[in-house]
C-alpha cells in the first residue's frame, strides 16, 4: 500500500465557524494505480491533496485523521522529512499553473531548484536535465523555453512545465489537480496522454482529481465521488460508469454530453445546488436534491457500506435507483 487515508477531517475556522471541507474521508491507493477523485466544485477534492501534503493554507488546518505513506505518517513528520516528501516522495500539479509558477524566475530556474534540492544535482547537471525533461513533456524548443518567463508560455505549455517540475525528484504518487481545467480538447488529450506516458515510464501512483467524471474515466483504475466534503461512492471505474450505486454519481452520469451517438436527448441536470458547508442539511447532505430523499435521509448520515468487490456505497437507497 503506498496511501492510506483514514477519517481525514480538516476544517477552515472563519468568523462564520467552523468550515469543514474534508469530513471523514477514507480511501487507499496502491503502488502504480491511478485513482479518480470527482465531484462538483467546493466539493472538497483540492483541500484533499492539500491535506495530504501537510499544505492547506491559514485559517484552514487538518483537525483529525491519519495520512499514511509507505507507512510514514505524514501528519507527525518533522518539518526536514515533510519537505523531502514534498517533491521526492509526492508530486503536486497544482489546478491553475499561471498561479502556481513564479511569473519572477524562468522555467528553467524553477525546474532546476527541483532537481538541486530533490535528486542532488550540481547546477551543470541540473541544466541539462532541466533541458531533457522539457523536451520530453513535448515543449519544443525545451533549451529555449528553459529561459522563459511564464507569460511567455501558451496554456499547454505551462501545464507541460508544470508536470515537470511534479515528476522532477521522482516522486512515486503524482497529484494532478484538475490538470486539463481551461484547455482546450485537444491540448486536454494530449495532456492526458502524457500523464500515461509518465506513469507507465516511471511507474508511479496517480491521483487524479476533477470536476469531470468523463476525462477521469478515460485514466482512472478506480473512481472516489465526493459531495460535501465527503465520499458517497467508491469504485472500479467499468462498474461506476455502467452501473451507479449512488444517485448523485447517477446525476453526474446523466450530466455528460453524449456527443457523436446520433440522439438529441437534452442534458440531465441535478436539481437544486450545492449546500454551503457552513449550514449543511441534517442527515444526509444530498437529500434535498435526491429523488429517492425520503424521511431516514433527513434524518441520519448514511455510512459507507461494501456493495460489492472494491465497492462501496453511502446512501440507504442503494439499488433503489
Amino acid at each position: 500500500m503506498l496511501l492510506s487515508v483514514r477519517d481525514l477531517r480538516s476544517s477552515f475556522f472563519l468568523d462564520e465557524g467552523e468550515l469543514q471541507a474534508v469530513d471523514g474521508v477514507s480511501f487507499e491507493l496502491d503502488k502504480g494505480e491511478t485513482v479518480g477523485l470527482v465531484g462538483e466544485s467546493g466539493c472538497g477534492k483540492t483541500i484533499v491533496a492539500l491535506s495530504i501534503l501537510d499544505l492547506i493554507p491559514p485559517p484552514g488546518r487538518v483537525v483529525a485523521g491519519e495520512i499514511q505513506f509507505e507507512g510514514q505518517d505524514v501528519l507527525r513528520m518533522p518539518p526536514p522529512e515533510l519537505r523531502r516528501l514534498r517533491g521526492a516522495g509526492i508530486g503536486l500539479v497544482f489546478q491553475e499553473p499561471a498561479a502556481a509558477l513564479n511569473p519572477v524566475y524562468t522555467i528553467g530556474r524553477q525546474l532546476s531548484e527541483v532537481l538541486r534540492l530533490h535528486r542532488g544535482l550540481d547546477r551543470q547537471q541540473a541544466r541539462r536535465e532541466t533541458v531533457r525533461l522539457l523536451g520530453e513533456m513535448g515543449i519544443p524548443e525545451p533549451e529555449k523555453r528553459a529561459s522563459s518567463h511564464p507569460f511567455e508560455l501558451s496554456g499547454g505549455m505551462k501545464q507541460r512545465a508544470l508536470i515537470a517540475i511534479a515528476v522532477a525528484g521522482r516522486p512515486k504518487l503524482l497529484i494532478a489537480d484538475e490538470p486539463t481545467t481551461a484547455l482546450d480538447l485537444t491540448v486536454q488529450a494530449e495532456i492526458l496522454e502524457l500523464l500515461a506516458h509518465l506513469q507507465e515510464q516511471h511507474q508511479m501512483a496517480i491521483l487524479m482529481i476533477s470536476h469531470d467524471l468523463d476525462m477521469v474515466a478515460e485514466m482512472a483504475d478506480r473512481v472516489l465521488v465526493m459531495y460535501t466534503g465527503r465520499i458517497v461512492e467508491e469504485a472500479p471505474t467499468a462498474d461506476l460508469m455502467t452501473a451507479p450505486k449512488h444517485p448523485y454519481t447517477e446525476g453526474l452520469l446523466a450530466a455528460i454530453p453524449q456527443l457523436g451517438t446520433g440522439t438529441e436527448a437534452p442534458l440531465v441536470g441535478i436539481p437544486g445546488a450545492v449546500p454551503n458547508l457552513l449550514d449543511l442539511p441534517g442527515g444526509c447532505s444530498f437529500h434535498p436534491r435526491c429523488r429517492l430523499a425520503d424521511a431516514e435521509c433527513e434524518r441520519e448520515i448514511p455510512g459507507m457500506s461494501s456493495v460489492g468487490s472494491r465497492w462501496r456505497c453511502a446512501c440507504f437507497k442503494t439499488g433503489a435507483a
